[in-house]
């Protein structure tokens, strides 16, 4: 139950979590309805190419039905090429995974619907349909042309992460980080671009340097779409409390990541995603927190957060833990809604 002093508001947690508006900032489910992803078989992406999204399956995280069912309002789609140096036609990858995204939308449209916007997500709200939007996991996408993020924007994309955790033209990533170099000259540029453009800058992947050259070059607050904190769980795809700091200082938001590796050293559980908020919470407060499961990007999930349709387990855990309704408001949502706001529109 919560029950907001001065408010008289007594809800159970599964009452709150239907009415909140819920933002999962980072799946991974279009490369799932891609075969070049899902093949040779030991891929950690499973084929789902000739299942789509619209039929609820036992296969992967997420399909629309389980997203309804576990009280998403919206839910970002993460374009990607091959996740290679060199990668074979990243381009076209990224638009035939775009033109998959409006295909499902197109084919189930009383039930999804693209958005751009703040206002979108809660006209889909109303609607009770589950609003999609668009990001870029790793800008090798553009190929070397920064003329391409307006494409991608015209195309309805409204976050971009400039690396995929290895190297490309624009940065280094977090496992590709040796030179412990920043933003190349294009980098820069790109970062440049998505500020005139209104498009989210996505930090998740970068290594530290890329990270702090980011935050010196970019005007607008950034997202850390799918990413924990490293001082709860020791990886270098978490971020440092100083980071974290630096992240909320200019009005930016972490969504966290169900990654077991992310969450914890050995058992991973929806406790210990929450533990992460907690230490977020208590380091800058919970306007700059909230959710971004990585669903159908990771091979295996925490106990207690095994689909989409698991997600009211954290409202549960923030309402055991005594959060009150406006900060587990703000946790679900609120603050990613913000910042869309903010940037986007």
């Amino acid at each position: 139950m919560v029950h907001q002093d001065g408010l008289g508001i007594v809800l159970d947690h599964m009452t709150l979590h239907s009415e909140a508006v819920v933002v999962d900032t980072h799946c991974d489910t279009l490369k799932c309805l891609l075969p070049e992803f899902t093949r040779p078989k030991d891929s950690m992406w499973e084929d789902r190419s000739n299942i789509g999204m619209g039929i609820k399956s036992s296969v992967g995280h997420l399909d629309i039905p389980r997203l309804k069912e576990g009280g998403v309002t919206c839910q970002v789609f993460a374009v990607s090429s091959e996740r290679s140096r060199m990668p074979r036609h990243p381009l076209r990858t990224a638009l035939e995974m775009i033109d998959r995204f409006y295909t499902e939308c197109e084919a189930n449209k009383k039930s999804i619907v693209p958005v751009t916007t703040h206002d979108e997500i809660l006209q889909a709200k109303k609607d009770g349909k589950v609003a999609g939007l668009l990001s870029i996991e790793g800008a090798d996408v553009i190929e070397g042309k920064v003329e391409m993020l307006r494409v991608f924007h015209r195309l309805g994309v409204r976050m971009v992460g400039l690396v995929h955790s290895l190297r490309n033209p624009l940065a280094d990533g977090v496992a590709d980080n040796r030179t412990g170099g920043g933003l190349s000259k294009l980098g820069v540029e790109a970062v440049e671009m998505l500020d005139r453009l209104g498009v989210i800058i996505d930090v998740s992947h970068l290594n530290d340097e890329g990270f702090w050259d980011v935050m010196d070059q970019t005007s607008m607050p950034v997202i850390a779409s799918h990413s924990n904190s490293r001082a709860v769980c020791h990886h270098p795809r978490n971020m440092t409390d100083d980071m974290i700091r630096a992240l909320a200082d200019d009005g930016g938001v972490m969504g966290m990541n169900f990654a077991p590796s992310f969450v914890h050293p050995e058992l991973a559980t929806v406790q210990g995603v929450v533990d992460h908020i907690d230490h977020i919470v208590d380091l800058v407060g919970p306007k700059h927190v909230g959710l971004g499961s990585d669903f159908d990007g990771i091979p295996y999930t925490p106990v207690g957060l095994e689909d989409v349709t698991k997600m009211p387990n954290i409202t549960e855990e923030l309402v055991r833990r005594e959060y009150s309704l406006e900060d587990i408001l703000d946790i679900l949502g609120r603050n990613h809604l913000r910042l869309i706001k903010e940037v986007c529109g």
